[in-house]
């Protein structure tokens, strides 16, 4: 818990905390896109709220000693994404509040209603085709190097947004069931129950990743921007792994969330995650859905 010591304003807690932040000049990110981070940071976190002026160029060319070019493409850019108006003679001024992200799953990874995804969603299918799998793809799909399987590319979108970057893995004798127009029509996890396959378990890892040249152009980003990343294996009710999936996420459209208990165990108290997901208004409750 903050502290503030007499004589001190909040105001001067503020700014102290804002004088520490430094730019890396090492980083594959740009240092005008590290400043525009940093004021998006700033205006969605409250700190600067609608109406109020930004720092100008040669302001924050002092604050994060850089170039006023550096800074005028922060600005610039910061007006780019909507947030802020830049005017001659009267500054830079926030425009709005952003807005929430338009789409929350639980921590466990599954979006609410598969019909969700096929409604409110489009995907657009990339790449599609058959390799031999590289020892990474083998190991999490347990077949042998080399073995094919089907690989495929698809960005996600929502009201025509890019939302997510889909890279997935499916055993050859699974994925040739179905063909990459279906892809382009229908929920890959929705595919593979059609071909036959019980789906029945999965286990994931969440990070954090930056988004390289490709991707960035797929889902209409700077490269280097953060981006939210899910590598998924899929299992069906046997055991065997039936698709490897990894999903980058724009963190600005889609985020995760969970609900968590207090609970009294012999050792003490802990926090415990609930299991089970939210469902949106109106929707129906699915036992296992996802992003796919």
């Amino acid at each position: 818990m903050k502290t503030t010591v007499p004589g001190h304003s909040i105001e001067a807690e503020a700014e102290s905390e804002r004088a520490s932040v430094r730019l890396d000049p090492n980083a594959r990110v740009p240092l005008y896109h590290q400043i525009f981070l940093i004021l998006r940071n700033r205006i969605f976190g409250g700190e600067v709220q609608p109406g109020d002026l930004v720092p100008g160029e040669q302001e924050l060319a002092v604050e994060f000693n850089v170039s006023r070019i550096t800074a005028k493409r922060a600005l610039n850019e910061l007006a780019g994404a909507g947030l802020v108006v830049r005017e001659r003679g009267r500054g830079t001024r926030v425009t709005h509040r952003p807005k929430a992200p338009a789409v929350t799953s639980s921590i466990e990874g599954w979006l609410e209603n598969i019909s969700l995804m096929g409604i409110a969603t489009e995907a657009r299918v990339l790449d599609f085709g058959y390799v031999a799998a590289s020892e990474d793809i083998a190991h999490a799909l347990e077949l042998d190097p080399g073995t094919d399987v089907q690989h495929a590319v698809r960005v996600r979108s929502l009201d025509g947004e890019p939302m997510s970057y889909l890279v997935t893995y499916v055993p050859a004798d699974i994925g040739r069931q179905y063909d990459r127009e279906d892809l382009d029509t229908k929920p890959l996890l929705l595919l593979l129950e059609l071909a036959g396959v019980k789906v029945a378990s999965a286990r994931q890892t969440i990070s954090a990743t930056l988004a390289d040249s490709e991707v960035a152009g797929a889902l209409s980003v700077h490269a280097g921007s953060p981006l939210i990343e899910v590598r998924r294996v899929v299992r069906d009710s046997s055991g065997r792994a039936v698709e490897y999936i990894r999903v980058l996420y724009r963190p600005d459209i889609y985020r995760f969330e969970m609900s968590m208990n207090r609970v009294r165990e012999r050792e003490g108290m802990r926090w415990a995650t609930q299991t089970s997901s939210p469902v949106p208004a109106g929707g129906a409750e699915s036992n296992i859905t996802g992003e796919h």
